[in-house]
């Protein structure tokens, strides 16, 4: 007699929905709803949450969909549950980015129970990191997260990294110069209570004005520290081999999987959204005519520890009601 294989609680959907909502977002904008119909939770980007300024056709926000999408899945993995993705399943309905539900039952893994014990700890650095080289075994663990989900995580040489330091440099001043821009970075400075870049987060700026981190305290009124930033940083091209958003939601998805690894591995991580942000210069980091579209820069290294992790909105906020 075939027994009946019994799905997840509801209870049990939201705590991975709850785990889902300590994705990365760009500024912290948190741009997702779920909606829970058991078996399956579906994951929404939020219209409303989107930075029309610097991202104009949703690309970064589908980046962080797919990280929160990335985490549902591995929250619903240390339930003891297979999942099955579907991207964009209902054409009338284009907000609907993925739909996860959950399948069979699946025993323990280590290799789970790792990332997922990494989902609180992981929290963007803005600090300046140690003068020490990455690695190469721990770059090709961040490689291999990246090609599990469908993408490219590429470490850039010497020349590359120059280029792009100069690239991202560039694009900050062609984003300074959009109308709306300072009024949109405002709007996601310091935040509120559940959503924005808090001040504890936002880091310094560098005295030597050569790594590109986004100066959160410009607008804010906050005090603006600078210090020195590593020389020479380790810097990785995150590619798709397509530049459709369901390329975009595996971005994030195979983002979320590195910087989960790179959690566990005791690496900080700086993601630079800023080169992808003008397409002259995004076009310039990578080779479409080859089948490699840019989607991100990811910098990593070994870094102070910081405050704990920027303020998250809670489960009523995200979760559409039964």
């Amino acid at each position: 007699m075939n027994r009946m294989i019994v799905g997840p609680t509801r209870k049990v959907l939201a705590e991975c929905v709850r785990a889902a909502t300590a994705a990365p977002s760009l500024h912290n904008s948190q741009p997702w709803r779920f909606r829970i119909e058991e078996p399956a939770t579906e994951v929404y980007a939020d219209p409303a949450r989107r930075l029309r300024v610097i991202d104009p056709l949703g690309r970064e926000q589908l980046i962080s969909v797919g990280a929160a999408v990335f985490t549902l899945r591995l929250a619903l993995r240390q339930a003891r549950y297979r999942s099955e993705l579907e991207l964009f399943p209902d054409e009338g309905e284009p907000d609907l980015a993925a739909r996860v539900t959950a399948a069979q039952p699946a025993s323990s893994n280590p290799a789970v129970e790792a990332l997922y014990a990494a989902i609180p700890h992981r929290h963007t650095n803005r600090w300046p990191f140690a003068q020490s080289a990455v690695p190469a075994d721990a770059l090709e663990h961040l490689a291999d997260a990246a090609r599990r989900e469908g993408a490219t995580l590429t470490v850039a040489g010497a020349t590359a990294r120059d280029a792009i330091l100069g690239l991202a440099q560039e694009a900050d001043r062609r984003l300074h110069e959009l109308p709306g821009y300072r009024e949109e970075l405002a709007r996601w400075t310091a935040g509120t209570q559940r959503d924005g870049v808090p001040a504890r987060a936002a880091g310094p700026w560098d005295a030597l004005e050569s790594m590109p981190v986004r100066d959160f305290a410009e607008l804010s009124g906050l005090p603006r520290r600078s210090e020195t930033f590593e020389p020479y940083p380790t810097l990785l091209v995150l590619a798709t081999h397509g530049d459709e958003p369901a390329d975009w939601l595996r971005a994030g998805q195979a983002l979320q999987r590195a910087l989960l690894t790179a959690t566990w591995l005791n690496l900080a991580t700086t993601p630079i959204s800023q080169p992808v942000e003008v397409p002259a210069v995004r076009e310039a980091l990578a080779a479409p005519d080859a089948g490699r579209f840019a989607q991100l820069v990811l910098r990593v290294g070994y870094g102070r520890q910081v405050a704990a992790s920027s303020p998250r909105r809670t489960l009523a906020d995200v979760l559409d009601p039964a």
